[in-house]
Parts: C-alpha cells; structure tokens; sequence
C-alpha cells in the first residue's frame, strides 16, 4: 500500500507537466452529497457512533508525550478520553473519568506521576490502574482490580498516537502505509483549540482541492501557489493532495534524479476520517477536526518543527504559521459561510467536480463505512480522464 505513494520526484514530474500543459489531476466522476448529511441529527450521530469512533484515529502527535507521565486529555468523538505515557515508554489511552463518580481527571495537557480525581482524591497510576482511594475502609470489599481507567484501544506509529474508541483492535493496515513525517528530532511547537460553525465535512473539504485558491485565497496563498493544480493520491481511505509553490520552477534546472519537494510545495495527508497533516518548509500542522454537534466543529492544532532549537528557526517557524494562520481564516470564513447557506435551501445537494477528487474519496470511503442505510451520496461516473 505504501506504494501507492508516488515519491517527491515523481510528484514534482507530475506537477511540473501540469504546469506546461495547464492541467491539474481530475477525478474519474462526478459526486453529489446531499446537504441532508450536513445537517441531520440521525445522520451527525451515525458519524460519531459507526465512523469516528470505530475508526484508528490519530489523537495527537507523540512528540506531544515526551516523557513519562506525559498526557494530553480532550473530547474525540464526544468522548472524553487521555493518552498519556507510561513508565515503560509506553503510551495508553482512556476513558478519561474517574471510576468513582465519573469526574474527569485531567484537563488539557501536561505531567503528572499520577492521575488523582479532583473530587475525592482517588488515584490511578499511569497504567490505569486504580492505586489509591482515601478512607478505603468506606468501600468494604471493593476490588480495586475492577476499577481501573477503562481503556481504549492505543497504537503509536509514525509519530502519531492513535485511538480505536469501539472496536476490539486497531487494524494497521492503513497505519503501516503512511510516511514517517517527523523526525526523533522533531518537537511541539503550539497546540491551539478553536470552534468554527460549520459541519465538520464541510471543514474537512476545505482542505482537499485546490479549485478555490485564487478566488479565496487572493492575497495570501494565491502570490505562491497555483490556482486549481494538484496531485491527487489515495492511499486505502486516506488520501495526500500536493499543492505545488510557484519556486518549483526552478527545479527544471535540476537533473530528476536530485529533485526534493521539501520547500516547494505542501502536502496534505488526509487520515480518514477526520485528521489533516499539512507540510511546511519550517513545520508540520496536525489538525484534528472533532465534530461538536451537526453544524458546529472543534479544531485541535498541532504545530511541530525541528528548527525550534534557535531563535532564527524560531523566527521562521513563526513567519510561517502567521501566514498559514491568515489564510486559514479565510478557509473558516467560507466553510461558516457554506453552513450558514445550508439554511437558503437553495441546493439538495452539494456538487463536488471533477476537480475535486480527493473529496469525492472522502464521501465515498463515509458512505461504504456507513452503509447504504444511512443515505448515499450520488455519483456521477464519467470515463476517467487522463491527468
């Protein structure tokens, strides 16, 4: 599987044809996805309940634990849960609630040699394992083998930590084809938290096509980047769009074979079904999109570098971010104003072209997880055509 990934020659190849030719990658169909499944309860519901939590879903980075004791603890899928890092190196994740009266335990992210419920003091090791209740002659005959932290399906790999929330095991299939993105010297930078009023499908697409970049994106990604050419991989059900800088040009003067992508374009890994990774020259941005309710999604950011070292990496890591950050907002302004005319009932559905194929993906891989009972989008097929 992991050779369904082209490799950074080729993709410049690609990209660098398409720029002679004034192509870009076309789907081999059209999609319609019926707005319904942006708004409806029953629908928002089988997402949370038969996708997102029974699906390997990355749940932060590991360099976001990087040492014992180590958590990160925040809502997926509406669950409340905390990864954290064990004596053994190990990381394990939980239903992050005490055993006791169902308090949560941990907020945010941090270090402790313990977890201990701010309620009524009692206490768990960083395996789970309930330790310690004050008073303990109050609960007679209480086996404190039973009331562990309840666990949830764990696996580190390539730098991420990912959680299955409903299933007995995490398939790694899928896993196993990623590329290992950050280094042993790769570091947290930021980690940022924000709510955006849209749905969070409508969040996702917003980063799978580069069909809006000139008209969204005119004064910030636009100077830089091509309007409407990628490359457009799939990769089991996650997908990686290559959105090319207009610097790639000067790779023409390079033999193929010395050819790097690092500095002239951005990857975007979509990791089914609710994760996008986003390359940089200076950092990584992991972002988690955690659906709150059917119109309104939580953004959990994940900035990492390896250039954090040094105050002039730190500069550039900066620059960077602010002008990601800008033109992210302008993302989220149009995903708000595509939630918002919902309302108009203007459309039954919305229609993603041929341009937009690592959407169409996406809707194709929910709706086969979902089954044919919970609504299907249309598709259109028309005879595929040459990229």
């Amino acid at each position: 599987m992991a050779a369904l990934l082209a490799d950074d020659r080729a993709i410049v190849e690609r990209i660098l044809t398409h720029i002679d030719r004034n192509t870009t990658d076309l789907s081999a169909g059209i999609w319609r996805e019926p707005v319904d499944h942006y708004i409806s309860q029953p629908r928002f519901s089988a997402e949370i309940e038969r996708v997102l939590r029974l699906s390997p879903t990355p749940f932060c980075p590991s360099a976001a634990l990087p040492e014992v004791g180590s958590y990160v603890a925040r809502e997926a899928a509406l669950t409340p849960i905390v990864a954290i890092r064990g004596h053994d190196g190990v990381v394990r994740a939980f239903r992050n609630v005490c055993r006791h009266r169902g308090v949560q335990l941990v907020d945010g992210s941090g270090c402790k040699p313990a977890l201990t419920c701010r309620y009524h003091a009692w206490t768990y090791g960083l395996d789970g394992r309930l330790r310690g209740i004050p008073d303990a002659h109050g609960f007679p005959g209480l086996d404190k083998t039973k009331y562990g932290l309840v666990p949830v399906r764990t696996l580190e790999a390539h730098g991420l930590v990912f959680v299955t929330q409903d299933e007995p095991e995490i398939p790694n299939a899928e896993i196993s084809a990623l590329p290992d993105l950050f280094g042993a010297d790769w570091r947290l930078y930021t980690t940022t938290a924000q709510e955006v009023a849209a749905n969070w499908k409508i969040v996702a697409e917003g980063f799978l096509e580069g069909y809006h970049i000139r008209s969204t994106h005119a004064e910030t990604f636009y100077p830089r980047q091509y309007d409407n050419l990628n490359v457009v991989e799939a990769f089991g059900r996650n997908s990686r769009v290559s959105f090319p800088y207009r610097r790639i040009e000067k790779l023409r003067a390079i033999p193929a074979a010395e050819r790097t992508a690092a500095g002239m374009l951005t990857y975007v890994y979509h990791l089914f079904p609710n994760v996008m990774l986003a390359t940089f020259p200076t950092n990584v941005i992991m972002t988690v999109l955690e659906p709150k309710a059917a119109d309104r999604t939580r953004l959990v950011t994940y900035t990492l570098s390896n250039m954090a070292g040094h105050q002039e990496g730190r500069t550039a890591i900066a620059q960077g971010r602010d002008f990601v950050a800008a033109g992210a907002v302008e993302d989220r302004d149009m995903a708000c104003a595509a939630q918002r005319g919902l309302g108009a009932r203007a459309n039954d559905a919305f229609t993603f072209g041929l341009f937009e194929g690592a959407i169409r993906h996406f809707h194709q891989n929910l709706e086969a997880v979902l089954g044919p009972d919970r609504g299907r989008g249309a598709r259109v097929e028309l005879a595929p055509t040459p990229c």
